[in-house]
């Protein structure tokens, strides 16, 4: 209920009048759950027909470039706590001057709208991008990443109105071209971990530009059951790529290699692989293959169902597995191709974990396939126990190569389908005189 009424503000309805149904449907009997609606749902509808709502009374909100707060860095931060623009550790207060000084670093107007996002139904504009970016401890070099990571987040394919679904998933920043080495980003040993200013302050933008603008904040917005926090920004490691031949993820996307690019897709969690033995891809892939298997359970019904397709995991390679995989005449394609074979559960697991497991409206591998709404490779025999694939096609998985170099090692990301479905932007440098 805080839910719905904080979302009925953003969708043009603050005083729209609802009905509860106590508890969980998913763990309550058929006979409990119609006990509920009959006698607490069902009344409560019949009395909000009725009546007339409370008359709505929506604040406005400040301008562009009004003045909050004014005060002590102290004073500033109890401000930002206490109304909510904070996530709760030490933000840099966004003076005009300098948010101002993020602005000098791309061709851009301040007020340009880069889109508009649910659930608060705010324009995202070049201004507020900055100040979230200050607010953050990003450097003023580093607005055009900003841009183009908001430019990927009001992006209608990646989803941002279900950043605060149940499963609490979050999002990955994956970063390409020169930009990776002249703004100073990690890309080798500890990629994923905090201590990098370019990395780590661009990865909390995120979370705050969501809670700030699109209007995700705890036991309001964000619904997520446990949740997960920020997640630093990955950079790829390009110079191992060119050394093996492998393109960069941001062709996922049709950006040419040596592209300023960024992706954004979001997870519900990972696991890393530690210490994968082999020689060869033929030894290395069984590990891998499992390993990505284990991460997928409810996250079927966006290949089967909600979302049809739209599943794809990620795979961090670390450097010297890729290249050892290259050394045994794999492309990465070839690599792709290998995990869609591999990667697979038998049908009456697949099926058992929608219909059995979460209770999904669509599990029967056959009747969809003959219906005409999955491929073939779902339905090759009647059997059972056939294995079948996670994702659609082999292009279904992205595969970043990153981390410390000598380390055997890769780290699988499960993804949470069209609820954060990855997109890619360009970074778009400021034109010099």
């Amino acid at each position: 209920m805080t839910l719905a009424k904080a979302t009925s503000i953003g969708l043009g309805y603050p005083n729209i009048q609802m009905a509860g149904v106590p508890g969980h449907p998913g763990v309550q009997t058929k006979e409990v759950l119609q006990q509920n609606i009959r006698e607490v749902t069902l009344a409560q509808v019949i009395e909000n027909l009725r009546t007339l709502p409370a008359k709505a009374v929506v604040g406005g909100e400040p301008a562009a470039r009004d003045i909050v707060c004014s005060g002590s860095f102290e004073e500033v931060n109890e401000y930002f706590l206490a109304h909510e623009f904070s996530d709760g550790l030490p933000v840099v207060p966004p003076t005009i001057d300098k948010v101002e000084a993020f602005l000098q670093h791309v061709d851009r107007d301040a007020d340009e709208v880069l889109g508009v996002m649910l659930p608060d139904n705010r324009a995202a504009t070049v201004w507020s991008v900055a100040v979230n970016g200050v607010m953050a401890g990003c450097r003023p070099e580093y607005m055009p990443v900003l841009i183009a990571a908001v430019e990927a987040m009001v992006d209608h394919e990646y989803g941002v109105e279900h950043s605060g679904n149940t499963p609490g998933g979050d999002n990955l920043i994956v970063l390409n071209g020169p930009i990776i080495k002249e703004l100073g980003f990690n890309y080798t040993q500890g990629v994923m971990r905090d201590g990098f200013q370019a990395n780590t302050s661009i990865g909390r933008f995120w979370r705050l530009y969501l809670r700030n603008v699109a209007g995700f904040l705890p036991h309001k917005n964000d619904k997520a059951t446990f949740g997960n926090t920020w997640r630093v920004v990955v950079a790829e490691n390009e110079d191992v790529l060119a050394n093996i031949g492998w393109p960069p993820n941001c062709t996922e996307f049709g950006f040419p290699a040596g592209s300023n690019a960024l992706s954004v897709g979001r997870y519900t969690g990972g696991n890393h692989i530690s210490s994968i033995s082999g020689a060869t891809p033929e030894a290395i892939l069984p590990y891998m293959a499992d390993a990505v298997v284990r991460q997928y359970t409810w996250q079927l019904m966006f290949t089967v169902g909600q979302g049809m397709g739209t599943l794809r995991p990620l795979i961090l390679l670390s450097p010297i597995m890729a290249e050892t995989i290259a050394a045994g005449g794999w492309s990465k394609q070839k690599l792709k191709e290998q995990l869609f074979e591999q990667a697979r559960i038998p049908a009456r697991q697949f099926e058992s974990i929608l219909r059995d497991w979460t209770q999904k409206p669509i599990w029967n591998l056959t009747e969809e396939f003959n219906a005409g709404h999955i491929p073939k490779v779902f339905h090759e025999s009647d059997d059972p126990e056939r294995m079948v694939p996670l994702v659609w096609t082999p292009d279904d998985f992205m595969i970043v190569v990153t981390g410390d170099l000598g380390r055997n090692s890769c780290y699988v990301f499960a993804h949470n389908g069209v609820l954060g479905y990855p997109v890619g932007k360009e970074i778009k440098l400021q034109k010099r005189g």
